[in-house]
């Protein structure tokens, strides 16, 4: 008894190790190759569990989902002699296994053969464009037919080509610092013909001020002695009426307002006969 359970126990550990050998899982993002003696036999897209022969068989397993591929930074010349620094990627997705495997065997394998189409294909649409446009909208025509130059070339391998990008178009750093001091150049002059129209509109603006300043004066002046003059005028009609009323008191005060004046400085000295006509109303004696 001790013998069959011995047995039975051998038998269920090797059909376990068969089984275990045999079957595997793949999810939804992944296919399978079954080779057998290292020769391709089946592919294998859809999820769930499969079943290979134990020990004659094993797998390889592809991703389905979208890969990216980036391009290492390269120089190109564009149609009017311009030098470019490209930086770009590549999307793909593995639709036929068994044509990548058979081309391409491994995702590196892929990438150092797509880095040369996608170099090749750069350097042969950019050489038909001219960098302004590359720098417009015609640079998504242009990514479209680098896209399909990629795709043509690489059919072979059981891709597909889902976008090819540029990510930057950069000049050479030797004609970048040209372009920088010839856009340096062409700025400061334009501010010095900017500073030159501002200097001549500050002086056409300070010669209307000055203008205007002089005119205005001369308005004030002019309004100031009209009415300087009216003022006397109507002062002498008033003087002339108060005098006329009584023409003897206007005499005193005239001679009072002279007195005032001619002594209001106390150093003032004067030599003049005591009988002279300005000192009348100082002699008592009239």
């Amino acid at each position: 008894m001790s013998n069959r359970i011995k047995q039975i126990l051998i038998f269920a550990t090797i059909a376990i190790i068969l089984l275990a050998s045999s079957m595997f899982t793949l999810d939804q993002r992944q296919q399978a190759l079954i080779l057998q003696f290292g020769e391709p036999i089946r592919v294998i897209k859809t999820p769930g569990i499969k079943f290979k022969m134990p020990f004659l068989q094993n797998i390889v397993i592809f991703d389905k989902r979208i890969i990216d591929l980036g391009i290492s930074e390269q120089e190109v010349i564009a149609s009017d002699q311009k030098r470019l620094i490209i930086n770009a990627f590549a999307k793909y997705q593995i639709i036929d296994p068994l044509k990548f495997y058979s081309t391409v065997a491994t995702q590196q394998g892929l990438s150092n053969k797509l880095s040369g189409i996608i170099d090749s294909s750069l350097r042969q649409v950019i050489g038909e464009a001219t960098l302004n446009e590359l720098l417009t909208e015609n640079r998504t025509d242009i990514m479209t037919n680098i896209k399909e130059a990629v795709s043509k070339s690489s059919e072979i391998f059981g891709i597909s080509i889902v976008d090819v990008r540029i990510m930057r178009a950069d000049l050479p750093q030797e004609n970048s610092d040209a372009i920088f001091a010839r856009m340096q150049t062409e700025r400061e002059k334009e501010a010095r013909e900017i500073r030159a129209k501002g200097a001549e509109e500050a002086d056409r603006i300070r010669a209307e001020a000055d203008k205007q300043r002089t005119i205005i004066i001369a308005e004030a002046k002019k309004t100031s002695d009209l009415t300087r003059g009216e003022g006397d005028a109507t002062s002498i009609k008033i003087y002339a009426d108060s005098y006329g009323k009584d023409p003897e008191f206007a005499e005193f005060y005239r001679s009072m307002s002279a007195y005032r004046e001619a002594l209001k400085n106390d150093k003032t000295k004067m030599v003049i006969s005591p009988d002279n006509e300005f000192f009348r109303y100082m002699n008592t004696s009239k």
